[in-house]
C-alpha cells in the first residue's frame, strides 16, 4: 500500500513539489550562510519523494530550537500553511485522506525541520 500511494503521490505533484525544494536547497547552498537551511530543504525534497511509509521524529535541542524560530520567521510558516491548506483540500474527499495526513505530517516538518529526523 505505501508504494502505491507513493506512485499516486508523485504523479499527483510530488515530484513536482520535491524537484522544487531540490533547487531551492541548490540556491541556498550557494552562500555559506545558507547551507544549514539548504539542508534542511533536501530534508524536504527527499520526504517529498516517499512521504508515505516514513515517520519524522524529533530532537529537542536548544540550537534547533533557534534554529527554528529563525526558519518559522524566514517563511516557514507559508510552506507549512500551504502544506496544512493542501491536507484540508485532501480531506474533503475520501480517496483524498491519506494524502490529507501525509500533508499534515509535512507541514509539520515544514514548520520545524531543524531537529527532525526521517526514518
Amino acid at each position: 500500500m505505501r508504494f502505491l500511494g507513493n506512485i499516486i503521490w508523485l504523479l499527483l505533484g510530488g515530484l513536482a513539489i520535491s524537484l522544487c525544494w531540490a533547487l531551492i536547497g541548490i540556491i541556498l547552498c550557494f552562500t555559506i550562510v545558507g547551507i544549514p537551511l539548504g539542508a534542511q530543504a533536501f530534508k524536504m525534497a527527499g520526504l517529498t519523494l516517499s512521504p508515505f511509509g516514513h515517520s519524522v521524529t524529533y530532537q529537542g535541542r536548544f540550537g534547533s530550537a533557534l534554529a527554528n524560530l529563525l526558519w518559522l520567521v524566514l517563511g516557514g510558516w507559508w510552506l507549512a500553511l500551504s502544506y496544512f491548506v493542501a491536507g484540508l483540500i485532501n480531506l474533503a474527499t475520501i480517496v483524498g485522506i491519506p494524502f490529507g495526513i501525509q500533508s499534515f505530517k509535512m507541514a509539520k516538518l515544514a514548520l520545524m525541520p531543524f531537529g527532525a529526523v526521517i526514518r
